[in-house]
C-alpha cells in the first residue's frame, strides 16, 4: 500500500483549472429533455475527460422548479444546483445518484489525493467527506496522509435507499460503515428501482412453495425432471448448439446439483469440462490470451467484436473477487439480485475460451439453490424463459457491452484474436447491474407463475389422456407417447401418413375417439 505524504500531494495545473459546463441541450451524445446544467457524475465525466462507461441515468439541474425523474435522466431544480467544483459535484452524486465505482476510481486517478485530503481536513466530521475519503482508499489501495477520524457519527458508505447494500463492517479510520455489496476486485451495484422493489415485494420464493405444495409428489418429481432437462436443452439452444442427448442430460445433472459445492476456480474448471464434453478442439482452462464475442471480416479475417472480454492479465484478481463475492455478499443480498450480479459479471469477464454462456446461466441456479430460493428438488427453467425472450436477453447484455466497447483499445493478433492495450480491469469489477437484475427477476417470475404451473398441469392432463387410451387399447407407453406427439404436431388430427404407417391398425372410429380424447385434453 502506498502512503501519500504531504510533499507527495502535487496537483496538476490541468486539475486546478477544471471548468464545469453551463446550460446545455446535449451531453455525452445524449439529448437532455430540457436545457439544463450537468451535475454529479455527468459533470465530472465531462470536466475531467474521464474514459468510463457513461452511467445509464445522468443528472442535471433544470430551470423549472420541479424534479424530472426517468430511467435516463434526473433533472433537479435550480435550488439543488451544486457548487461548480469537485467537492460540490461529488456531494451531489453521493446524495442523489448513489455510487458509481468505475467513475470514482478513474476520477481519483486523475485528481490524485490532494483535493480529497484537503476536503477531509476542512470538514473532518463531514459525512460526505469521510465517505469519499474511504472510497478513495478502498478503490485505489493508497492511504492518505491523514490521522484517523475522531468525530462524526458512523455513516454507511452506500445509501441503501438508492442501491442494494451488503453486510456492514465498521471502518474506524473513517468512522464509516462499509456496506458495499462486494470487494475491491468485484463490486457491481444494483439500484432499487420501482420494478425491482415490486419483484422483491412479491415474495416469489414463497409463491413457488405454494405451487409445489398443491402437486402430488410423484407428479412433482416428473415435473422437476422435465424442467431440468428443458433448462439444459434451452441453454445449449441459446448458444445455437444442438448437442447429443447425453451431453444435454449430463449438463442437466450438473444444473440439478447447483449450489451443493462452493464456487471457486476448481469448480469453474469442473463445470467447463462438463459443458464442453469433447475437448480435442477447445483449450480448456482459463484464457492465456485475449478474447471477444463477435465475428471476423470475411476477407481480411479482422476481428469484429461485439463484446471484448477482460484481459487475461486481469483474470486472477477478477476471479478472486467473484469467488469472494459468491462466498460472502451473495449470501446476504436479495438472492435474485445476487445471482444477476455474479452471473452477468462472469459472462462479461468471459474467463474461458468456450463454455462461458452456459456456465453464466448455471450461476443463476447456483445462487438460487444455495440460498434456498427454489423449492427442494425443483429447478426453475430460467434458460427456457431466456430463450423465449432472447432479443430482450441480448439487449440486456448489450446494455453494458455497447457502452464498454468504445473505451477498449485493442489490436488484432496473428491468430485473428485481439490484444487489449489499455487498462480495462475496473470496467469488469464495477458496473451497473440493474438491468440485469430486473431481467432475471422477470424470468424467475415467469418460471414460477407460468412455467411451473403449466408443466404440472400438462403432465396431469397427459396422465388422463394416457389412462383413457389404456382403457381403449393394450398399447405400450412409448406408442401412446408417439401417438400424442403426432396429434400435437398436427393440431389434434392424426395425419394421413400416420394412419397409413405407424397407426394403420386403428379403425376410422377408433381414430375419431382418439382425436376426441386429445381434444378434451387440449380444452381442459
Amino acid at each position: 500500500m502506498q502512503f501519500f505524504t504531504r510533499e507527495d500531494q502535487k496537483i496538476s495545473p490541468a486539475t486546478e483549472s477544471i471548468q464545469f459546463s453551463g446550460p446545455v441541450n446535449v451531453i455525452h451524445q445524449r439529448r437532455l429533455p430540457e436545457t439544463a446544467i450537468p451535475a454529479g457524475y455527468c459533470a465530472l465525466i465531462e470536466a475531467y475527460s474521464l474514459q468510463v462507461p457513461v452511467p445509464i441515468r445522468l443528472a442535471a439541474n433544470g430551470e423549472r422548479h420541479r424534479v424530472t425523474d426517468t430511467p435516463d435522466w434526473l433533472i433537479m431544480t435550480p435550488r439543488h444546483q451544486p457548487q461548480a467544483s469537485l467537492r460540490g459535484h461529488l456531494t451531489f452524486a453521493l446524495k442523489y445518484e448513489g455510487l458509481d465505482l468505475a467513475v470514482l476510481k478513474r476520477l481519483f486517478c486523475v485528481t490524485g489525493p490532494v483535493p480529497i485530503a484537503d476536503w477531509v481536513r476542512e470538514e473532518p466530521t463531514g459525512s460526505y467527506a469521510r465517505r469519499i475519503w474511504f472510497l478513495f482508499e478502498w478503490l485505489t489501495g493508497d492511504q492518505l496522509d491523514l490521522p484517523d477520524a475522531t468525530g462524526g457519527r458512523y455513516v454507511a458508505v452506500l445509501d441503501d435507499s438508492l442501491q442494494f447494500d451488503g453486510p456492514s463492517t465498521n471502518s474506524s479510520r473513517h468512522r464509516i460503515k462499509n456496506n458495499l455489496p462486494g470487494n475491491s476486485n468485484f463490486c457491481p451495484l444494483v439500484f432499487k428501482t420501482a420494478d425491482l422493489q415490486a419483484y422483491c415485494d412479491q415474495e416469489l420464493a414463497e409463491r413457488a412453495l405454494e405451487v409445489v405444495d398443491k402437486v402430488p409428489r410423484d407428479l412433482l418429481a416428473r415435473t422437476a425432471a422435465f424442467l431440468l432437462l428443458k433448462d439444459s436443452r434451452s441453454s445449449y439452444a441459446i448458444e445455437g448448439e444442438r448437442p447429443p442427448q447425453d451431453r444435454i442430460q449430463r449438463w442437466g445433472r450438473a444444473i440439478g446439483e447447483a449450489g451443493q459445492l462452493d464456487l471457486d476456480r476448481s469448480e469453474l474448471l469442473r463445470l467447463q469440462q462438463i459443458v464442453i464434453g469433447d475437448e480435442r478442439f477447445i483449450k480448456l482452462g482459463f484464457r492465456k490470451e485475449g478474447g471477444f464475442v463477435g465475428s471476423h471480416d470475411r476477407e481480411s479475417r479482422m476481428p469484429l467484436p461485439d463484446h471484448i472480454s477482460a484481459r487475461y492479465e486481469d483474470l486472477d484478481a477478477l476471479l478472486d473477487g467473484m469467488v469472494a463475492f459468491a462466498d460472502m455478499e451473495a449470501q446476504t443480498l436479495d438472492p435474485v439480485v445476487a445471482a444477476a450480479i455474479l452471473a452477468f459479471g462472469f459472462v462479461y469477464i468471459h474467463p474461458f475460451e468456450d463454455g462461458n454462456g452456459r456456465i453464466h446461466r448455471y450461476l443463476f441456479h447456483h445462487v438460487l439453490a444455495q440460498r434456498g430460493f427454489n423449492p427442494p428438488g425443483v429447478v426453475f427453467p430460467i434458460s427456457s424463459a431466456i430463450l423465449e425472450r432472447i432479443d430482450e436477453y441480448r439487449r440486456v447484455l448489450e446494455s453494458y457491452s455497447a457502452r464498454l466497447l468504445p473505451l477498449i483499445e485493442w489490436r488484432p493478433t496473428n491468430s485473428f484474436n485481439i490484444e487489449v492495450t489499455n487498462d480495462t480491469g475496473d470496467f469488469y469489477r464495477f458496473f451497473d447491474a440493474t438491468p440485469h437484475a430486473e431481467f432475471l427477476y422477470s424470468c424467475v417470475q415467469q418460471t414460477i407463475d407460468v412455467d411451473l404451473p403449466y408443466e404440472t398441469d400438462f403432465l396431469r392432463r397427459y396422465d388422463h389422456f394416457r389412462a383413457a387410451l389404456e382403457d381403449m387399447f393394450d398399447m405400450p407407453e412409448r406408442t401412446i407417447d408417439l401417438l400424442f406427439r403426432f396429434l400435437q404436431q398436427n393440431k389434434g388430427q392424426l395425419s394421413a401418413r400416420a394412419r397409413r404407417k405407424e397407426f394403420a391398425a386403428l379403425t376410422d372410429h377408433e381414430v375419431e375417439r382418439v382425436e376426441n380424447i386429445y381434444s378434451a385434453f387440449s380444452a381442459s
